[in-house]
């Protein structure tokens, strides 16, 4: 998969009304505006552009969720995790903390009528779905999956901690789905850096080989554990209580290694509109009341890169939290992620 920090970006970009161009100069994590070169400028943030009308002029749609259960599992919160849009060409599913309930046979239950498991990648507690309509499994010309350890243990709530992927080759794009669980706690940023160059460095770099097909796009999902930095809770959720929240992004700890070059170089990602999705007390919208009153972060993230800029177009629809689901201490996380074959490059 290539090192995070020597990532660069390409010619251009399309998501949402957003561009990649050479030579504009912006502010470093600028969310409005259109034109940027990213090289150098870690994450780049983009406006998800909320109208699309499925089905599309694009090749495929992607649904992407993430959601750490936090060893936790019910059938309605399955069901409303996957949602009743079947319209998807893929639904990509990514768990962590996954309690020791088969929940593989949940999700299929959830989606036996419109949908079959294409693939899925599992290392305990952490574990990857992709799921495509009935049928879809002859746009699959290659599908291979991997998974890699950083540490952490199954027990009875699982918490380990590393990275299960998928590659797949759908409809002629050669795409790689990565789902992890990074280590916890504020201070940790550096063994968080670490641990995602490790693990780009690991996943199937046994099987590599030099003449197949490139990756064209990748999507890294997951709980990152990334923090807010540089403000205490109480601040913060008064920011969030009065609907500030976007006061926070200058604080999180994913943008500012990546703008060091650290993690991501050359990664999207849709603007950070909602809420902060960890800690909350389970079965409630409230904050952590707990004696460690923890600061409020966007721990659960879905990132995406473009590798092939010049033979394929992204657009970006929706980025949002499911603040409706109450079964866990982390809210989960959805994107809408279309993807268009450049047939004039």
């Amino acid at each position: 998969m290539g090192n995070f920090s020597s990532i660069h970006a390409g010619k251009r970009f399309r998501g949402g009304r957003s561009k990649w161009k050479k030579k504009s100069k912006v502010s470093k994590n600028d969310t409005s505006s259109s034109s940027t070169d990213i090289r150098g400028f870690g994450i780049k943030t983009i406006k998800a552009e909320n109208l699309c009308e499925l089905p599309t002029d694009s090749d495929i749609c992607i649904c992407v969720v993430t959601w750490n259960m936090n060893g936790k599992v019910s059938d309605e919160d399955l069901a409303e995790v996957v949602g009743d849009e079947r319209q998807f060409d893929l639904l990509v599913v990514g768990l962590q903390e996954v309690p020791r309930r088969n929940v593989s046979q949940l999700l299929q239950a959830a989606l036996v009528e419109s949908y079959m498991l294409l693939g899925e990648a599992i290392m305990q507690s952490l574990q990857l779905y992709v799921f495509g309509p009935k049928d879809s499994d002859f746009s699959i010309k290659e599908l291979k999956v991997d998974k890699h350890s950083v540490g952490g243990c199954g027990g009875v709530i699982g918490r380990k901690k590393g990275a299960v992927a998928i590659r797949i080759n759908y409809k002629a794009i050669q795409m790689m789905f990565v789902s992890c669980h990074l280590s916890a706690h504020a201070g940790k940023v550096e063994e968080r850096n670490w641990q995602c160059r490790h693990i780009s460095h690991s996943l199937f770099s046994k099987t590599w080989n030099p003449y197949e097909r490139p990756t064209q796009v990748t999507v890294w999902l997951g709980d990152l554990n990334y923090r807010l930095q540089g403000i205490d809770s109480h601040p913060a959720r008064n920011l969030i209580r009065k609907n500030l929240h976007k006061l926070l992004r200058s604080k999180d700890q994913l943008l500012k290694e990546a703008e060091r070059g650290q993690i991501f170089d050359g990664y999207c990602e849709g603007r950070l509109t909602f809420k902060p999705t960890y800690k909350y007390n389970v079965g409630t919208s409230n904050y952590d009341t707990s004696y460690k009153v923890r600061v409020p972060s966007w721990t659960d993230r879905i990132l995406f890169k473009i590798q092939d800029m010049d033979h394929i177009d992204a657009t970006l629809h929706s980025y949002e939290s499911m603040d409706d689901i109450y079964g866990s201490d982390h809210k989960p996380v959805k994107a809408h992620l279309c993807l268009r074959r450049n047939r004039h490059s």
